[in-house]
């Protein structure tokens, strides 16, 4: 046990010492490209269609896109002729990779409260996509992760696609899985919210719909002709729009026949990830031995051990919490992470 403590006490210093440089390497935010064209909010049809439109940089979000979509989704909200919102992604690669925050060091030389600003706006926006009374729908085509899943997972229905890759991998870079994590991921299936959470699992495709994190699946080939069908839907109701999703979903053939990647492994992951420490969870895989748990094993001895820990923490008081609750949560321990 000394051995270990020791081992862990040695991994939290250099992951301090480590932590806000890798952080904004990954979050990437560029104040220079903060202009009007990175989101394209417009009216068509009896939706509101927000696009994100920063193809080159996957999508990833900057704190005017948090602004300006939070103050539209509120406009629209209001609006009786706005029956639908819709919200995408420009280009083939990426609904949205997350959160962009690469120059956050000079921006807080500038501006001491960017920090606090960004984190604390784009989880007042997650909110406002939980609690959004129009129906809500996110066509998570191509990469959806941390920032991405946020504009996704809270609303009412999130398509899924062949091409679509969801993964939460703060773990890796000293942060924690933020923007709702703590609310959406241990109310998965049995343990697999705290297996994608401390490891960064990666899901595709249609994997990500039988996890529950996407509402339905499509043929990427059939997106436009989707989002032309909700257009033209005439004062539709979420049943109504609900109804258009599910002839799609039913249509597609693509891997229909394969089972959940994680599905012969479920018994594992529920067992070994059902305690109270992350130590507990790691000598629940080393118990376990199997090929499976072993490769587990293996990812989470290269995560943060500062970051599993609060990861931990942060699924097991959420999945108690509304979601409110978690992103006023979610908030302080963002603001800690980073100083």
């Amino acid at each position: 046990m000394v051995g270990q403590r020791e081992v862990w006490r040695f991994m939290w210093r250099f992951n301090s010492f480590k932590r806000t440089n890798i952080i904004l390497q990954h979050l990437r935010m560029s104040k220079h490209t903060a202009t009007a064209g990175e989101v394209l909010l417009e009216r068509r049809g009896c939706a509101g269609v927000i696009t994100l439109n920063r193809p080159k940089f996957l999508n990833a979000l900057t704190l005017n896109m948090i602004r300006q979509i939070y103050a539209q989704l509120k406009k629209w909200e209001q609006d009786p002729e706005t029956f639908l919102i819709i919200i995408k992604g420009t280009g083939d690669r990426a609904f949205c990779a997350g959160g962009d925050v690469r120059a956050i060091s000079e921006a807080k030389k500038e501006n001491e409260t960017f920090v606090q600003d960004f984190f604390r706006e784009e989880y007042i926006l997650n909110n406002a996509i939980g609690s959004c009374q129009k129906p809500y729908v996110a066509l998570i085509h191509g990469i959806t992760m941390g920032g991405g899943v946020g504009l996704s997972v809270h609303g009412h229905f999130r398509v899924a696609t062949e091409k679509t890759v969801f993964a939460m991998p703060e773990t890796a870079i000293g942060l924690f899985p933020d923007v709702g994590g703590g609310y959406f991921l241990p109310r998965l299936q049995g343990k697999l919210g705290y297996l994608l959470a401390l490891t960064g699992f990666r899901l595709k495709g249609r994997d990500v719909c039988r996890a529950g994190i996407a509402t339905h699946f499509i043929d990427s080939e059939k997106l436009g002709m989707l989002e032309e069908d909700l257009l033209s839907l005439k004062s539709p109701s979420k049943e109504n729009v609900a109804d258009v999703l599910d002839t799609y979903h039913a249509e597609s053939k693509i891997d229909q026949d394969k089972s959940f990647i994680l599905e012969e492994h479920m018994d594992k992951i529920n067992s070994c990830f059902s305690a109270n420490t992350v130590e507990q969870i790691i000598e629940n895989l080393q118990r376990d031995g199997s090929s499976f748990a072993l490769e587990q094993l293996k990812v989470i001895n290269k995560m943060s051990p500062t970051s599993l820990k609060i990861t931990l923490r942060q699924l097991m008081e959420g999945s108690s919490k509304t979601l409110q609750e978690v992103l006023t949560m979610e908030y302080q321990l963002s603001q800690a992470c980073m100083f």
